[in-house]
């Protein structure tokens, strides 16, 4: 293993670290498979104990002016960007994430938190006409309350920071559980907002088995709003639980993004683009472009190119300033990611590039590329989260159109062409809450980051982010 400090991951209930006596589960290194720390599994009783430290949290951070909590989130940022390579290296061996990822990762943590810190000063009511003499009426937007927030694993820093920003800068306490894989990633995070002078009670993190830490959560009245980034199936499951409380919800859910590629486009400068796109954490990414629709008339060029640029991706740990793409996260989705290929396979697909698990130490999967894939594989229906690239041919833009829009999912979608009336007109019709039109930069600190359809609704990041954390009241004075 390349060297990294790593610190045993606690829980932090009410900013305070509690590790003593707990049952504890196994922290892996996905490029080697070996185990490098462990973290500890929350009890009931600690779950009260954030919960009350919620209360608690909220009562005091809501009373703070947004002038003064903007500063300890710009502080915190300045934190993060002093710590930063330690911090990258720390999500690259806990995630498997190439290094140079990671560092793109840390700052646009840091980014955001200084974003929110400056625009929680912004957030804004309205005086109405009054209706008589000595009236006063007033629109407000106050916190809404405690947040339950669920962060996964494959943005260790980045996700985390998009839980907190937002709700931290309305003036919300928040209980988080990160993803058990990358634990110490995440209370990185958690402490520079604690050093940066975060009142304890505001911030817990808590470890454990994901459906029971929900359920108790969801559970309690303490707990306003759910903020949960992760699978369709498990979203559903939380919306039903938040249900029961009529708590409001932010959901992050699943993806599957076609890329739409027509034939005016230079071919190269889109390879370039593209394999970097797809392959970035080992396409285990929400947002990962992975159904490419080419037109006919370069789809040859364009299948070779990418092949070609794939076969000599280079693969390994993270850590490795050399490397690109690093493992998968667990070793249970080798065979996962071996099923889609296998059935594209069998249903006539041609495998380009890859389609196969790279025989080393740790849990890696060769970058794969499958070519004239019918829409019945399962790959064409079902979000892959790996490093498969599946492309196929198109003639009609109506067509196409209709083959991007045509699944439940409707996270990201791209498209590259030198014709502005095609993408005013891709613009307009492609279902998805965030469209990148000759690039496959989408997310960043000032701009709504979600979903439409059965990838979910509300937004992170953005005045939309800090809207999804507050409520408005109504004030008629006489």
């Amino acid at each position: 293993m390349l060297s990294v400090d790593y610190s045993e991951p606690e829980l932090l209930l009410g900013g305070v670290r509690v590790a003593l006596a707990r049952e504890r589960e196994p922290v892996f290194n996905p490029a080697t498979g070996e185990q490098i720390g462990s973290y500890p599994l929350a009890t009931t009783a600690d779950l009260d104990v954030a919960l009350a430290a919620a209360q608690r949290g909220f009562e005091q951070w809501r009373g703070v002016t947004a002038h003064d909590r903007g500063k300890v989130l710009k502080r915190a940022a300045q934190l993060l960007r002093e710590r930063g390579e330690g911090l990258a290296r720390l999500a690259a061996l806990e995630s498997g994430k190439s290094i140079h990822e990671a560092r793109i990762e840390l700052n646009a943590a840091a980014d955001l938190f200084e974003w929110y810190g400056e625009e929680c000063r912004r957030v804004y009511g309205r005086l109405l006409v009054s209706r008589g003499a000595g009236t006063r009426l007033t629109v407000r937007k106050e916190p809404i309350g405690p947040v339950a927030a669920f962060a996964p694993w494959n943005f260790p820093l980045g996700n985390p920071a998009r839980k907190l920003g937002a709700p931290l800068a309305t003036g919300c306490s928040v209980i988080m559980k990160p993803a058990e894989d990358t634990p110490a990633s995440a209370l990185a995070i958690a402490q520079s907002l604690l050093d940066a002078g975060l009142p304890p009670d505001t911030l817990s993190i808590v470890f454990g088995v994901p459906a029971q830490i929900s359920t108790y959560l969801l559970a309690s009245p303490v707990i306003r709003k759910v903020s949960f980034t992760g699978s369709t199936v498990v979203g559903k499951q939380l919306l039903k639980l938040a249900a029961e409380g009529a708590k409001r919800t932010t959901m992050e859910l699943g993806g599957h993004a076609p890329v739409l590629v027509f034939g005016d486009v230079d071919v190269d400068a889109v390879l370039d683009l593209a394999v970097a796109a797809k392959f970035r954490n080992a396409g285990q990414v929400c947002v990962s472009p992975t159904r490419f629709y080419v037109h006919e008339s370069i789809y040859q060029r364009f299948a070779a190119g990418f092949a070609a640029r794939v076969q000599s991706w280079p693969v390994g740990d993270g850590l490795d300033e050399s490397q690109r793409m690093g493992p998968l996260i667990h070793p249970r989705r080798l065979p996962v990611i071996q099923g889609f290929v296998d059935d594209a396979r069998d249903r006539g697909a041609r495998v380009l590039a890859g389609g196969t698990r790279l025989e080393r130490r740790g849990w890696f999967y060769a970058p794969t590329v499958l070519a004239d894939v019918p829409d019945e594989a399962r790959i064409m229906n079902e979000e892959p989260f790996g490093p498969i690239a599946v492309l196929n041919p198109f003639r009609d833009h109506d067509a196409v159109v209709h083959a991007a829009n045509r699944l439940p999912y409707g996270l990201a979608a791209y498209a590259f062409t030198e014709s502005r009336r095609t993408a005013a007109l891709l613009g307009e019709q492609i279902e998805a809450g965030m469209v990148g039109i000759n690039t496959f930069r989408i997310g960043m600190s000032d701009a709504p980051f979600g979903g439409v359809k059965e990838s979910g609704h509300g937004s992170e990041e953005g005045p939309e982010g800090l809207e999804a954390c507050l409520v408005t009241k109504f004030v008629s004075e006489a």
